[in-house]
């Protein structure tokens, strides 16, 4: 794989490391800065021309700071004559403005992809989109990996006895996602049902499905942003009597009042990834945080060899 380059942006150098270690390769030299007024600087540090580049850089918070930098790093390796560029794109930020719910808003998430592929932009590689036809918004390839087999792996390890698991989906829009978990995992399936008020508030309704009394509640999302929904579907479950509330994300935004919600919610254990860097104050003994730097690497692999990424969840 000596044609194969991996760079990191600064949103998530941990992950970037971790993938190159995987891979047994060291991360390519590039210098990224700001100047004076706030503008990036980027400027790559070794000869990549004619290579196959890798670009690590999830666009979470702060989103537009992190997107802009992707942009001009993609910009830094088309001009240096980069055979193929592949925006790694762990978390994919404006990914929840997928759709035009209302008059006279925009559909920001096919913007952001628009503007990753005209900066030059080949290939896609994106984990957990928080709805699957995004990867229909970009005019190129896109590979869309699952962090389920990293938390089922998890889950599996507790060896909980399956007649005690109940999965829950914490909302209509998450019923898939919890089926797939309860096939590996076993147990019995419910669903919250979920009212959604405003951006930023939701109300839970009531319990659909299996009874959760007496149960281990396993509950799977994509993200947990301010975590209004999780915690109030959380309580949902727990006044319906279980025994216990696991609750497993891939992406971490933890923003605005997240984290003292999940402290003062019923939640036993909060499970995340590691495509967002989470800070240290933002974690307590309640959490665990699982890396994707395999899966990640493992993908980047098998795209630089021109192998079936798909096989990776058969």
């Amino acid at each position: 794989m000596v044609d194969l380059k991996i760079f990191s942006g600064r949103a998530n150098p941990n992950l970037a490391l971790k993938i190159s270690e995987y891979l047994g390769l060291p991360l390519s030299r590039i210098s990224l800065g700001n100047y004076p007024d706030g503008e990036i600087s980027c400027k790559v540090e070794e000869d990549i021309r004619g290579r196959d580049v890798f670009l690590v850089q999830p666009t979470c918070p702060p989103v537009n700071e992190n997107l802009m930098e992707l942009l001009v790093m993609i910009e830094s390796c088309k001009r240096a004559s980069a055979e193929r560029i592949t925006a790694v794109i762990p978390y994919f930020g404006y990914a929840r403005q997928d759709r035009k719910d209302e008059g006279r808003v925009p559909i920001t998430a096919k913007l952001v992809a628009n503007i990753i592929t005209r900066a030059g932009a080949d290939r896609v590689l994106a984990m957990d989109l928080h709805a699957a036809q995004i990867q229909g918004f970009f005019d190129v390839p896109v590979d869309h990996l699952y962090a389920a087999p990293v938390l089922n792996e998890y889950f599996l390890s507790m060896q909980l006895p399956p007649e005690s698991i109940i999965v829950v989906s914490p909302d209509e829009g998450s019923i898939k996602r919890a089926v797939g978990h309860s096939n590996r995992l076993g147990g019995t399936l419910a669903i919250v049902d979920k009212r959604r008020m405003s951006a930023e508030r939701t109300q839970q309704a009531n319990i659909i499905g299996a009874p959760v009394e007496g149960k281990t509640a396993l509950m799977f999302d994509d993200m947990i942003s301010t975590a209004g929904s999780i915690c109030g579907a959380a309580q949902i479950i727990h006044d319906a009597g279980a025994k216990e509330i696991f609750v497993a994300a891939t992406h971490g935004v933890l923003c605005g009042p997240a984290s003292a919600r999940l402290e003062s919610s019923p939640i036993s254990r909060i499970v995340l990834t590691d495509t967002i860097p989470l800070r240290q104050d933002q974690l307590s003994s309640r959490y665990t945080v699982l890396t994707v730097a395999s899966l990640l690497g493992e993908a980047i692999k098998r795209i630089h060899r021109n192998e079936s990424v798909s096989r990776l969840f058969r």
